[in-house]
């Protein structure tokens, strides 16, 4: 499925880039789920977009969006075999823009807790699991929940006190500089829903499942040209 998926994509990556009519954005494969769920919605927002595992096509986008959901050791040798990890950095020396969302957002930073594993480093931090102490709390952390902006960002333009986004994780991001946290969110802790650092930004929550506040985060992520703010 995964080589069939990339074959398609590729010839319509490089169909649509031929003419540069269009802004792609390439969601990456590194199997680790929630691929389809993300295109169907940049589809339903008529935004281009083509799921390809080749570090290539990842290479030459004009967006990168990093989903994932699953375990960060088996994502980070996933990545490593395709050679998307280099890719990835690559991408983001050079200035493209990237939304990680979820296992996406936690990866990007240097170390996680689960599987002792070494990320891709590309903001400081680490992502540890929640201890809670509120025994009626449970991990994962599960449903809707509302965020509250730390600092403004373009590809969270429009989010209001109190929207409130889907969240499924057992994991959070902890980056190492307390600036690179854009949104938190209270789960008995203040953890940090999203992050950022010059032209990389990821998301705990899922914008694709987050109903219309979601689609716009993903609409002002294709709009978004990478600049720190």
């Amino acid at each position: 499925m995964a080589q069939g998926v990339f074959r398609r994509s590729d010839r319509l990556f490089r169909a649509i880039t031929a003419t540069r009519e269009f802004s792609v954005i390439i969601i990456i494969d590194y199997a680790a789920g929630n691929l389809t769920s993300v295109k169907r919605a940049l589809d339903y927002l008529d935004i281009p977009s083509v799921i390809s595992p080749d570090p290539e096509v990842v290479l030459s986008a004009d967006r990168i969006i990093f989903p994932g959901v699953g375990h960060a050791a088996a994502a980070m040798q996933a990545l490593r075999q395709r050679g998307l990890d280099k890719a990835l950095k690559t991408a983001f020396a050079a200035g493209t823009p990237i939304l990680g969302i979820c296992l996406g957002a936690q990866i990007i930073l240097a170390h996680a807790e689960e599987g002792d594993t070494d990320c891709l480093g590309l903001i400081p931090g680490s992502v540890p699991r929640f201890a809670l102490s509120d025994p009626a709390l449970k991990v994962p952390h599960m449903g809707w929940d509302a965020i509250t902006l730390k600092r403004k960002h373009p590809v969270l333009r429009g989010v209001k006190p109190g929207d409130e986004f889907y969240f499924v994780h057992s994991y959070y991001p902890r980056p190492a500089d307390a600036a690179a946290v854009i949104a938190t969110c209270e789960y008995d802790i203040t953890f940090a829903a999203a992050i950022g650092s010059k032209n990389i930004i990821g998301a705990q929550f899922h914008p694709e499942k987050s109903g219309p506040a979601g689609l716009s985060i993903l609409e002002n992520f294709a709009a978004w040209d990478g600049a720190p703010c």
